[in-house]
């Protein structure tokens, strides 16, 4: 199975984004931070922010944010604004995909491995791969 470079780089963006969701943050920050290629991120950025994942605002004081909040958003939901399958062969869509003979069993196998995979990717939001924030002393809650 093949994770696209696209699909890694926009989920890493966007976990930067749920990180600090607060404030925008540029293409060229999120590049920096994490060690993608600035041009390429600026296409997947563009990608992510067509699928609604992403919003953006120009000038001095913008940049982007998450178009929802980090619960909201699935690996999956990532996997299809920027690859649009979750598996396909030799880059086409599983679909109506049949063989002959002692290979008629494989295409079943291929969508077994599909399905698992969807149910991995939408099961797994960008808030629950943010790491949780270690904190000093009393927490938010006041215990020690």
């Amino acid at each position: 199975m093949h994770i696209s470079a696209k699909a890694d780089y926009a989920t890493r963006a966007l976990l930067e984004l749920a990180r600090e969701p607060s404030r925008p943050l540029t293409c060229e920050s999120i590049a920096s931070s994490q060690q993608i290629p600035f041009r390429f991120l600026k296409s997947v950025v563009g990608e992510l922010r067509r699928a609604g994942l992403v919003r953006s605002q120009r000038g001095c004081e913008g940049g982007y944010w998450l178009g929802r909040p980090a619960g909201e958003i699935s690996l999956l939901d990532v996997v299809r604004a920027v690859d649009g399958e979750v598996l396909t062969l030799r880059g086409e869509p599983l679909g109506e995909l049949a063989y002959p003979g002692p290979a008629e069993g494989l295409p079943g196998v291929w969508r077994r491995i599909e399905a698992d995979a969807t149910t991995v990717l939408g099961g797994t939001t960008l808030d629950a791969l943010l790491p949780t924030p270690v904190l000093d002393g009393p927490d938010r809650r006041g215990v020690a």
